[in-house]
């Protein structure tokens, strides 16, 4: 048995972003089942204790500032197999002297939000991963996940904890002895989940409006309310018995006003792949495309969240071919992107001309923070706006540290997020929301132009500043649609993270030296062929980009100071100006090496196939690279 336990321990991959292993008990990653066996079930005890030491400051430099006793919630996504892993944690917290609120099943962003008002959170689930995974994040009461650097400090401690003779015996004493305990916390979960769901509801307006108070809330959402009154929109929303089936959706969008439509609603049957990518959001565009025929011309936005809840893409109705379409995961960025900066610039507009002319009013320091597979059509986006953006790695824990420094610096950091995955963070949220994503949208298309030739002074709307801060007001109509809008994104072909040739298996577990040898085949290789290079893709230099957490050394000289990181090789033009870039970095929650290209359009060339091409090479030096 201790073998089999050291076997699954060894299988589970330990990162800032959670930690995950095929939970179910025969380890098919498809099986539905409940069950997870001995030795997983001690393995959930000693997640339990781990969090427990740390949040009883029981860890070697490590600090918690926390309520005595401290209250923790613990809650789940959907998968079968969380309710036995919620029970372990359960039991291990009551008899570590920890008050536990267990909320049951949540979405992320609803714990998360729920913890900011307690000391922390264990939030049970796998994201995307098929329904045989489970896993765990952590986190305190500042709405996100742990930092990378205490991440890998509680990774170190259980290991720990689980380094000993007969493991099965000694969790099994960690969850022992309290039964009235633990029926007085499942007791208690109906009321725990309405507080939950309401502080949810309480916290989305504030990040919707970027006001604190309830005032101000209602009077910033006032010409979101009357576009949406005016324009009837609705939400298509395939929920695929995600955690999102139990939260607070429907009645969200409905209590603004817009027509909801959910399919696979109910929670826990998941009818089909879990990860939100455009071969799995084709069951929420035929459910549009129906809506559309059965008379429903509302039905212009839908969703598909992941099991978890915190990410999710998008489906829009193209008004001008007639039918659904899927947004791929960097134009959902882009888009969320472009709505933000614009809804923070008409705010301070709208501030500076309600006050006197004897009154200055500096205009914010605007700053976004992405991961760095996010496509070049942010930094367009940005410049627009006079806006900088900051870069780290992949992670989203390591994006919202990235925007914490940012803010320190002066800047204000509305939006962040990994346009790789899709979704966006919007401040003072710290974790993905399809509901925020969603709003982001909605906001481009209520707040419009005010009417002309009126006593009030006219303004133009976030789509308008966009069309000319981007120099394209040419393609400004007041009747615009978002296929108008899309139309306006800087043209970029990018790989999607999910495409089986931009995930790769590597044999070099030390990716510094796999690095290493990457950048010796490269250098081998841009000198061979630069000219050829310049004359077919119009590639003339190149910068390489590290990444580790926040920090980020651009002109990097030596690839493999990238280790576990992020490595980017950006291709310059003739003027010295970025036009294209390859990167590579093995993921932190699955068993792959992840790589991505991104081209920015060229009339005169075939981008598309410039794309594939550049994917091709850097998986060729890859293969040559992995010895």
């Amino acid at each position: 048995m201790e073998n089999l336990f050291n076997e699954y321990l060894n299988s589970m991959i330990l990162s800032a972003s959670g930690w995950r292993m095929i939970f179910v008990q025969d380890g098919d990653e498809n099986n539905p089942k409940p069950e997870i066996g001995l030795e997983k079930t001690a393995i959930s005890a000693f997640i339990g204790k781990t969090f427990a030491d740390y949040i009883n400051n029981k860890i070697d430099n490590l600090s918690v500032q926390t309520n005595h006793p401290p209250i923790i919630a613990v809650g789940m996504d959907t998968r079968p197999t969380g309710p036995a892993i919620a029970d372990c944690i359960l039991k291990v917290l009551l008899n570590e002297g920890i008050q536990v609120h267990f909320t049951g099943v949540c979405a992320a962003p609803e714990i998360m939000t729920y913890a900011r008002s307690i000391d922390g959170f264990v939030y049970i689930s796998a994201s995307h991963n098929p329904i045989g995974h489970n896993g765990i994040k952590f986190g305190l009461n500042d709405g996100g996940v742990i930092p990378g650097q205490v991440a890998s400090k509680l990774a170190h401690h259980f290991r720990t904890l689980c380094n000993i003779d007969h493991p099965e015996t000694v969790a099994k004493s960690l969850m022992d002895d309290n039964k009235a305990d633990i029926a007085a916390i499942y007791a208690k979960q109906k009321i725990l989940k309405e507080e939950a769901l309401q502080s949810y509801r309480d916290f989305t307006m504030q990040v919707i409006t970027g006001e604190t108070t309830k005032n101000k809330q209602i009077k910033a959402f006032e010409p979101i309310a009357n576009g949406i009154k005016k324009f009837k929109f609705g939400i298509v929303a395939d929920l695929n018995g995600s955690a999102r089936t139990l939260s607070i959706d429907e009645t969200f969008f409905e209590q603004q006003g817009l027509n909801f439509y959910p399919i696979n609603n109910i929670a826990g049957k998941i009818v089909h792949a879990i990860i939100p990518e455009p071969e799995n959001l084709v069951h929420c565009a035929a459910h549009m495309n129906l809506l559309q025929k059965q008379g429903k011309s509302d039905a212009i936005l839908g969703y598909m969240p992941d099991c978890d809840g915190d990410r999710g893409n998008v489906v829009y109705w193209d008004s001008k071919t007639k039918t659904a379409k899927v947004l791929k995961a960097q134009e959902v960025f882009a888009l969320s992107v472009l709505a933000e900066l614009a809804y923070s610039t008409w705010k301070f507009e709208n501030k500076k001309s309600s006050v006197t002319n004897t009154t200055k009013i500096n205009s914010p320091k605007l700053a976004i923070a992405v991961n760095g597979p996010t496509s070049m059509r942010i930094d367009e986006i940005a410049k627009a706006f006079n806006t900088y953006v900051g870069r780290a790695e992949v992670g989203e824990a390591n994006v919202v540290n990235r925007a914490r420094e940012l803010r320190k610096e002066g800047y204000e950091v509305r939006i962040l997020g990994e346009g790789s995955n899709g979704g966006n963070i919007t401040h003072p949220a710290a974790v993905r929301d399809p509901i925020n994503t969603l709003f982001a949208l909605i906001k481009l298309l209520c707040i419009r132009d005010t009417a002309k030739n009126t006593d009030k002074p006219f303004k133009k709307g976030l789509f308008h500043l966009w069309c000319k801060k981007s120099n394209q007001e040419s393609s400004y109509k007041d009747d615009f649609t978002l296929t108008d809008i899309i139309e306006t994104l800087p043209k970029y072909i990018t790989t999607g993270v999910s495409e089986k040739r931009a995930i790769l298996h590597i044999k070099t577990t030390n990716h510094s030296t796999l690095k290493s040898n990457f950048q010796k085949v490269f250098e081998n290789e841009w000198s061979r062929k630069k000219t050829e290079i310049a004359n077919k893709y119009g590639f003339y230099t190149y910068t390489a980009m590290t990444s580790n957490g926040t920090q980020v050394l651009e002109n990097s000289t030596d690839f493999s100071v990238s280790g576990k990181g992020g490595l980017k090789i950006i291709f310059n033009d003739k003027a010295g100006l970025p036009i294209a870039f390859m990167w590579m970095r093995g993921s932190g929650t699955e068993p792959v090496f992840r790589i991505l290209c991104d081209v920015k359009k060229n009339a005169n060339k075939d981008t598309s196939k410039i794309e594939k091409e550049l994917l091709a090479w850097e998986t060729e030096m890859l293969e040559k690279a992995d010895i």
